[in-house]
C-alpha cells in the first residue's frame, strides 16, 4: 500500500510540479549560469547509494566558497560541525535560490526519486555519506532498513534549525511507530511546515 501511494501521488505531483521546477531553475540560472537540476549522492535503503535530484540553488563554484568561509570564520566552522549546514551559506545563488530553499521548491524533483523507488514520500531524510558517517552506527543501521523520505519527522518538526541529535530523536520515534497512519499524519502536516518556511534556509 505504501509503495502504491508513492507511485500514484509521486507521479501526479511530478507532473504538477514540472512548471514550478522549470521556472525556479530558470530564475536561479539568471543569477548563476549553469544547469537547472543538481544531483547529489545520498544513502538509500540497505545502504545503497543513489542520485538525489534537486533544483540547483547554489552557484557553480560553491564548494570553493564554502571552504573559504569555513577556513576564515570560526563561528561558521562551529555551526557547520554541529548542523552540517549554514544559515548564511555563501553558496546560495541570490534571492531566487533562497526562496526556492525556504519553501522547499528545490526538493520537488525528488518526486522522480519517489516514483522510481529510490525514496518514499515519507521516511527519514536521505543524508550525504559524510553525514551518515557521523551518526551512531546503530542509528545509521536503523535508517538503512527503510527507504528515505521526501518528507518525514525532521521536515515537519524542525528542519534546518535542528542538529543531528534532535534528528536522531525524531527519526527513532518514527521508525519505532512506523505505519500507514503515521505516514498520512506526516503528509498532512507537511504543507503547513513548507508554507511557513520555518527552519528552512
Amino acid at each position: 500500500m505504501k509503495r502504491a501511494i508513492d507511485i500514484v501521488i509521486g507521479t501526479v505531483g511530478l507532473v504538477l510540479a514540472a512548471p514550478l521546477v522549470l521556472l525556479g531553475g530558470l530564475a536561479v540560472r539568471r543569477r548563476s549560469p549553469g544547469p537547472i537540476l543538481y544531483a547529489h549522492d545520498r544513502e538509500g535503503r540497505d545502504g545503497t547509494p543513489f542520485r538525489l535530484y534537486k533544483v540547483r540553488t547554489m552557484v557553480t563554484d560553491g564548494d570553493a566558497l564554502l571552504e573559504r568561509r569555513l577556513r576564515d570564520d570560526p563561528a561558521a566552522r562551529a555551526e557547520w560541525e554541529r548542523y552540517y549546514r549554514l544559515a548564511d551559506d555563501p553558496r546560495i545563488a541570490g534571492r531566487a535560490g533562497r526562496l526556492l530553499r525556504r519553501f522547499s521548491i528545490d526538493e520537488l524533483p525528488q518526486l522522480y526519486n519517489v516514483v522510481i523507488g529510490d525514496m518514499s514520500l515519507v521516511g527519514p531524510r536521505p543524508l550525504p555519506p559524510f553525514v551518515v558517517a557521523a551518526l551512531p552506527p546503530a542509528f545509521a543501521a536503523e535508517r538503512r532498513a527503510v527507504r528515505p523520505g521526501l518528507t518525514g519527522p525532521w521536515q515537519v518538526e524542525g528542519r534546518s534549525d535542528t542538529d543531528l541529535a534532535e534528528m536522531e530523536r525524531w527519526d527513532r520515534a518514527y521508525l519505532g511507530e512506523r505505519s500507514l497512519r503515521t505516514d498520512l499524519r506526516i503528509l498532512a502536516k507537511t504543507p503547513r511546515a513548507v508554507l511557513s518556511g520555518t527552519g528552512a534556509y
